[in-house]
């Protein structure tokens, strides 16, 4: 990315169009929102920024001991704790949950890795992730004060991106396990039953976000036969129906991997951030 700039945007629904915030020679991915609204959380080179959407720069966070953290991090609906994924253990990423009331050390949450964080529960309690089990990829589950985990859904296929619907009952994913070869949103019930596939198209999709209110899940689509979610590429934001249909386009844009690997919404659903990457 040494010849390209990193940009977080945001759409407005409201308005029909995107705006910038704040751009950088830093490679930063995947913004999440503060549930209050006033600013977006980034990563970049494995540290974390707070963005100041007032007066956007970029404030570092301080992780503690993380210090390799990835672009699979957001924080819990009450804004008390951030969710991280994090390798400086050297075992495969781990999600931690770091008390933002506190000066205290980030907590693991889950057992073992490799686990990679993607959304959190509307009631805080639980959080929802890929990893991998005895050489399978799956979406798990676990209590976010650590705990036993729990598979919903796991085959050979590539699983990622789980994020839960408003009401708590569904969880969204992306998956391969159609079998043709390309990757498709599917949503599996909290309790692991009634796995759905929701689009069937020539693209490649990936990272589904229901919005706040449930009425749409905006997605990344890659050009058809991209292998993976790799950087780099002239991709498609979308949204869909949460019961499925046919997908709207909402704007075309060179990204890929950071844009939106995780929940992005605005707290009053009207906006979505994103990354977006620019020719220096």
């Amino acid at each position: 990315m040494a010849n390209w700039t990193s940009r977080i945007m945001i759409y407005d629904f409201e308005e029909g169009r995107a705006f910038p915030v704040l751009e950088t020679d830093m490679h930063i991915e995947a913004p999440n929102w503060t549930p209050d609204g006033s600013a977006l959380i980034v990563n970049g080179d494995g540290r974390l920024f707070e963005v100041d959407l007032a007066e956007p720069a970029l404030a570092e966070i301080d992780t503690g001991l993380l210090i390799k953290l990835n672009n699979d991090h957001g924080i819990t609906p009450d804004g008390t704790k951030l969710i991280l994924s994090d390798h400086t253990l050297g075992a495969g990423s781990l999600i931690w949950a770091l008390d933002l009331e506190s000066d205290d050390d980030p907590v693991q949450i889950t057992p073992k890795a490799p686990s990679w964080w993607h959304g959190v529960s509307p009631d805080g309690k639980t959080v929802a992730y890929t990893a991998v089990r005895d050489d399978t990829f799956g979406i798990w589950t676990c209590p976010i004060d650590g705990g036993a985990e729990t598979c919903l859904i796991q085959s050979e296929h590539h699983y990622d991106g789980p994020d839960y619907t408003p009401d708590g009952a569904w969880v969204w994913f992306n998956s391969e396990r159609s079998g043709n070869g390309s990757s498709d949103l599917w949503r599996v019930r909290v309790d692991g039953t009634r796995a759905e596939q929701m689009t069937d198209d020539e693209r490649v999709n990936w990272f589904p976000h229901p919005s706040p209110d449930g009425s749409r899940i905006v997605y990344l689509a890659y050009p058809e036969g991209t292998k993976g979610h790799p950087a780099d590429l002239d991709v498609e934001l979308r949204t869909i129906d949460p019961n499925g249909g046919t997908p709207e386009v909402l704007l075309s844009l060179f990204g890929g991997q950071g844009t939106i690997n995780v929940p992005s919404w605005s707290p009053d659903g009207v906006a979505f951030a994103y990354v977006e990457y620019a020719r220096k």
